[in-house]
Parts: C-alpha cells; structure tokens; sequence
C-alpha cells in the first residue's frame, strides 16, 4: 500500500448537495484545488458497536465527545490486502483519527475473532484501539456502509481537502468486506454528501463559493442514517439480533487457517 498518514486531527463540515448544486460548486473548487490521483474510489466499511449499538446512540445524542471503531477499505479486498482498523473521535467539534494498516485477514481475525495481532504490529494506536475495544465489553460487527469518493486537495494549502460522496448505502445481511450484499440507499439519487476537512481556519473563498449557491452545513452521520433507516424498519431502537439472524454461521465467526 501507499503511503498513508496514520494520525488525523482537524475539523470535519459537512454539506448534503443536489446535482446542481455539485455541478457548479465543483467547478468553482478548480480554481484552488484538484482531484487526487485516485480519482473516484469505492469505500467500504465495517462499522462495529455493542449488541445494543450503544456507540451509535450515543453519538446521535449529540455528546461532546463521541467514538467510533471501523474497519475500512479501498475497493473490495484480497485476503493480503492492507485495510484500515480505524478508531475516530470528536470532541468539541475537532475529530480525531487514527489508523493501522493491516492484511484484512488478520484484521478479521483480530476484530472478529479477538486474536491478537503479530507483535509488528504493536504499537500506541493499536494500544488505543485495544483499549476502546476492552471499555465496552464486546465490539461486534453491526453494519457495513459503502459509497463512492471523490476528493480533492488544496493547490496552494496541501491540508485543504475536500471529498464529494455519492451512492451511500448500509447493508446488514453481510458484514464481510469481501462480499456483496443486498443494500438499502440512504442518499437520494443525484445527492451527494460533501465534507471539508481543514485543519486550520474555514478558508474565506469556499466561503464565498458556498455562500453564493446557498449551500448550507448540515448534520450527518453515514452510520448514524443507517442505523436509523435500520431502527424505523423494526419499529424500535433494536439490539444486535438482526445481526445474529441474518448473518450465516460460518460468517459469524470467520477463521482464516
């Protein structure tokens, strides 16, 4: 894999578009950034929470602090293919991330099986890990969320990034990152949800650009719309059980020899 930062501290705004909206804003984003050089990615994601997803709930309660675990990748993996366990917290509006590379099917038998993983990986991020992990008991897999990224950086301030998301959907009938599962949609079609991911202040000519195509920040969490569009389906906030009966036996527990 690439060279990848492993630690993230900056501010996180958010803004759901229409096609039209996108269309002219994007254009307007050429003159002070560009497309990275992966252009446009499919991202996958296992996020994992408690049987009775208390993570989640917690975080749209709106707390001052807030945490999420999740496994990630670029595209579909290969057994040997690095992917991310990834820990993010927010506190007072600052979100930090921070990252381990590691072949998914080690990560699966760490974050599935609760195997340790081999001593080259030891380090304080997965300290960091492995303690959010022990604070709440048992994290399981509770829900994938994948979607297609396109981003952007910064011509002249390299930590100005920006990303546009498009096709978001959760699906619980798998939770394996080399599978695909049924989904269910969670944007609206021609939707997408941007972020501005700046570590310093919100730079004024995106506040114009924004300003001038009266684009608003909004509250959004991928998961959190999941796990509501999930709840409303059962009529309640559920526990874990759609997991547990939904998922084959051989998928609960996945072993790799």
């Amino acid at each position: 894999m690439a060279q990848y930062n492993d630690v993230f501290k900056r501010k996180e705004i958010k803004f759901l578009l229409d096609n039209e909206q996108y269309t002219a804003l994007y254009e307007k984003l050429l003159q002070i950034a560009a497309v990275d050089g992966y252009g446009l990615t499919d991202i996958n994601n296992i996020y994992f929470d408690t049987d009775d997803f208390s993570l989640i709930r917690t975080s749209l309660d709106k707390p001052a602090y807030k945490e999420k675990l999740r496994l990630r990748s670029y595209g579909t993996p290969g057994e040997d293919t690095d992917v991310f366990i990834e820990i993010k917290k927010k506190y007072d509006g600052i979100v930090y991330k921070r990252r381990i590379a590691v072949p998914y099917r080690q990560a699966v038998r760490y974050l599935y099986d609760s195997e340790p993983l081999p001593e080259n990986y030891r380090s304080q991020i997965l300290r960091e890990i492995d303690y959010l992990r022990a604070c709440y008991g048992a994290l399981e897999p509770a829900m994938r969320i994948s979607y297609k990224r396109i981003a952007m950086a910064g011509l002249q301030d390299p930590g100005l990034r920006i990303t546009f998301d498009s096709d978001i959907v959760w699906s619980t009938d798998s939770l394996l990152l080399t599978d695909s599962p049924a989904v269910r949609r969670i944007l609206e079609p021609g939707q997408r949800l941007m972020e501005l991911k700046i570590a310093r202040a919100y730079p004024l000519e995106i506040a114009r650009m924004l300003s001038e195509l009266e684009i608003r920040p909004v509250s959004f969490s991928k998961y959190g719309r999941g796990y509501l569009q999930l709840a409303s389906e059962n009529g309640r906030y559920i526990s874990h059980y759609s997991y547990a009966d939904s998922v084959p036996a051989a998928q609960k527990k996945v072993r790799y020899a």
